[in-house]
Parts: C-alpha cells; sequence; structure tokens
C-alpha cells in the first residue's frame, strides 16, 4: 500500500505539471514528514550531490556537446546525402534515407532529441520538399531518432552504467545488433506502406553520386569507429570517449567551415542548460532511490513476486508493462533514476543478465518518446513540423510496434544483444 500510495503522489504531481525534478525530491520530502521521520531531510543535500558526482557520469555533458556540435557543424547534412544516394531509390525513397541517416547519425551524438532537432529537420525538409505529407514525413523523422540511445555510444547506456555499475563498454556493444534490428524493422514497415501511401522514390544515385557523397561523409562516418574502436581497445574509457566525441565533431565543423568561433558560445550554453536540467532530475532523483530504500520497497516488491510465484518472464513482463505506463508521463532520464534501484535488487533473483536488461529498459524508454503526452521525441519534431501532437503520435504507431516487436524479442532471447560484447570482450565472470 505504502509503494502504490507514494507512486500515486508521485504520478498526481506530474499530471498537474509539475516539473519532474521537483516532483521526484517533492514526494520524498512528503512521505518523509508525513511519517514523522523529517529529520532525515538532513541528508537531502548529501544524496542530491552523491547522485550527481562520479566519472562515469562525466560523459553526459561531453556527449550532449558532441551532438549540438554535430548539428550546427554540416556534419548531418554530409550524413543526410550519403544515406539519400544509397537507399533513396528504394520503396519508401526518403523514408528509408531517414533511418539510415539517423543510424549514422547515432554512432556518435548517443542522444534522440539531438538527432529529431538536428538531423530531423533536414529530413523532414527533404521529405515534405518530394511530396511527403508533413504527418508522414514528421512521424518517419521521430520514429528514426529514437534509434540515437542504442546504437552505441549512447547517454542512456552511461546512465544506466552509473547507476548500476555494469561495463558501459559491454552496454555499448550490446547496444549495437538490437540498434541496426530497429532500424531494419522500421524500413520494412516504411516498404510495407510505401505503396498503399504512394511515397515517393528518388531516382537510383549513380556511382559517382555514391563515391562524392560518401567522400563528403568519410570523416563524420569513421567517428563510430574512433569511438567505438577506441573503448573496445582500451585507448580510453567510455567516459574519455565522449571528450574525443565532442573534441572529433568540433574539429570536423572546422575542418568543413560550417562551425566558426562565434557559433560556440551559444552551441556551450545550449549545452550547459541541457546538463543542468538532467543533473537537476538526477540528484533529486538520486535521494528518491534512496528514499525507497530506506522504506524497504525494494526488498517489500521481491518478498511479493516470490510469494506469487513470479517467473523470471512474468518479472520481465510486468518491467514492460510499468515501464510503458511510466513512459506516457516521464522522461526516460526520469524512469531510469526512479525505477532502476529497485529494478537491480530483483533482476539477480531472477537471474536475469544486467547488460541485456539495460538495452531492454533503454529500448521501451525510446517506446516512451513517441507516446503522449510526455514524448520527447514527439515535441522535438513537432517544434518544427507543426502537425500536432496527437496527430503525431497516431502516425507514429506502425514505428512504434516495431520497435515493441525487437524489444520483446531481445528481452527474452538476451543472446542476440549479448553476442557482441561477449564476442569482444569475453563473457562474463
Amino acid at each position: 500500500m505504502l509503494t502504490l500510495a507514494i507512486f500515486g503522489v508521485l504520478l498526481a504531481m506530474l499530471i498537474l505539471d509539475v516539473p519532474i525534478a521537483v516532483a521526484i525530491g517533492l514526494t520524498a520530502v512528503i512521505f518523509f514528514v508525513g511519517q514523522g521521520q523529517a529529520d532525515f531531510l538532513a541528508l537531502l543535500p548529501q544524496r542530491m550531490y552523491f547522485g550527481t558526482t562520479g566519472f562515469t557520469l562525466l560523459a553526459i555533458p561531453f556527449f550532449i556537446l558532441a551532438g549540438n556540435l554535430m548539428n550546427t557543424g554540416g556534419i548531418t547534412r554530409r550524413i543526410f546525402r550519403f544515406a539519400r544516394a544509397l537507399v533513396g531509390h528504394v520503396a519508401g525513397g526518403l523514408g528509408q534515407v531517414a533511418v539510415v541517416s539517423s543510424m549514422i547519425f547515432s554512432g556518435m551524438s548517443g542522444s534522440a532529441v539531438a538527432d529529431a532537432a538536428g538531423l530531423g529537420q533536414i529530413q523532414h525538409k527533404a521529405m515534405v520538399d518530394a511530396g511527403y505529407k508533413p504527418k508522414i514525413s514528421a512521424a518517419i523523422v521521430a520514429s528514426a531518432s529514437t534509434i540515437g540511445p542504442v546504437i552505441p555510444p549512447s547517454i542512456p547506456f552511461v546512465l544506466y552504467g552509473a547507476i548500476t555499475s555494469v561495463s558501459v563498454a559491454r552496454l555499448f556493444l550490446a547496444g549495437a545488433i538490437p540498434g541496426v534490428a530497429m532500424g531494419l524493422a522500421m524500413m520494412i514497415a516504411i516498404g510495407l506502406m510505401a505503396g498503399p501511401r504512394g511515397l515517393p522514390r528518388d531516382e537510383k544515385a549513380s556511382w559517382n553520386e555514391i563515391f562524392v557523397s560518401f567522400r563528403e561523409a568519410f570523416w563524420p562516418l569513421m567517428a563510430p569507429v574512433v569511438i567505438i574502436g577506441g573503448i573496445t581497445t582500451g585507448f580510453f574509457t567510455p567516459t574519455e570517449a565522449s571528450v574525443i566525441a565532442a573534441l572529433y565533431a568540433g574539429l570536423l565543423g572546422f575542418a568543413y567551415r560550417d562551425l566558426a568561433l562565434r557559433d560556440l558560445p551559444p552551441i556551450l550554453f545550449a549545452s550547459l542548460k541541457q546538463t543542468c536540467g538532467l543533473m537537476f532530475i538526477m540528484a533529486t532523483a538520486n535521494f528518491f532511490g534512496w528514499f525507497t530504500i530506506f522504506e524497504r520497497i525494494p526488498d517489500a516488491l521481491i518478498m511479493q513476486l516470490t510469494a506469487l510465484g513470479t517467473s523470471p518472464s512474468d518479472f520481465l513482463w510486468i518491467v514492460i508493462g510499468i515501464i510503458l505506463v511510466l513512459g506516457c508521463f516521464l522522461d526516460g532520464n526520469a524512469i531510469f533514476l526512479i525505477t532502476l534501484p529497485i529494478f537491480m535488487k530483483i533482476c539477480p533473483l531472477f537471474g536475469i543478465d544486467m547488460i541485456n536488461f539495460g538495452v531492454v529498459m533503454t529500448l521501451l524508454i525510446m517506446v516512451g518518446n513517441l507516446t503522449p503526452p510526455v514524448g520527447m521525441c514527439l515535441f522535438a519534431v513537432e517544434s518544427f513540423a507543426k502537425v500536432g501532437i496527437w496527430r503525431l503520435a497516431l502516425e507514429c504507431m506502425p514505428y512504434l510496434v516495431a520497435i515493441l516487436i525487437v524489444t520483446i524479442v531481445c528481452a527474452f532471447v538476451p543472446g542476440i544483444a549479448l553476442w557482441l560484447p561477449n564476442l569482444v570482450m569475453g563473457p562474463m565472470p
């Protein structure tokens, strides 16, 4: 009953449009005071500080900066041109291009919102100019952007690793195959709808156009090789890789002369605002997570699940249901910070691999990015597409189903995600 009351109060605040960070922290404060435990509020500053410290978390602001630099530095335009030369002529035309270019871009930024807000504008304009209905174009752009946090590098994987203390390098590798599967599933959905919807396609590009576009996009295409190669060879850590990504994006921007010194202050300020917003949520969520542990909520849930005779499969279905519901109301990072302190204690009880669980959680959060009323990718695309959040969400349904199918398969066939990290880094001890 206490668990239901706590999450009921939290959900009520979110419905009343209380900011996420305030709602999370205030819920813990209310229950501490309400149960006569106000003395424990003295630990609030300490827990908030502890929630934002740690070497791994340094990767987050630098990956955010890398994404912002890429969107300003002309990298997105070169990636889109190369993807268009490759697949612009297949069924679905520029819709397929949007997915492929997002798959490439995701190997650099690790952020769905960065993909939607930057590359997404180029994709949307090209599709609308080619004759796509704006709502169809916007739905493809929003859906394709969710590939960003799954194909490495990934901001959610960094956050998951910081909370659960599992290897971020393994998480990065584990996301590669599911991320590609997401892209392929979306491409199949676009191909199936291309005929009935009359989606136009390009003329097949000449070999010269493919070569020229590849040459222009060569150095952006090398970014994932540099980042993932450096991590897997041990040349630098995932945290240090975020700095490399930011430096690489900045150098390319200046080399292409699409980035000037005058562009740096607004880029740095935007990155600072995004980082501070995320870190404040993390700070209050850490206090909330400590509060749930103090109230022995994870222990109570474990006892309840074991008393019901719940199997690992049953538990995974429960997690899928919980995250899908929370995804309608919470930002993905907030979901991680609220639920993982509980789930990470239950997973070992059922023998669930924490690396694969991180991939499944991230995939579920990507579904949440496409579900209103708090779908972050929907808001990012609606800001320039102007087609309406609810119309956009409805148009995203086929792609949302495709992502969900990939998620369920990965949840119950962990070898899909674990094969690559086990191959490159060896099996977990």
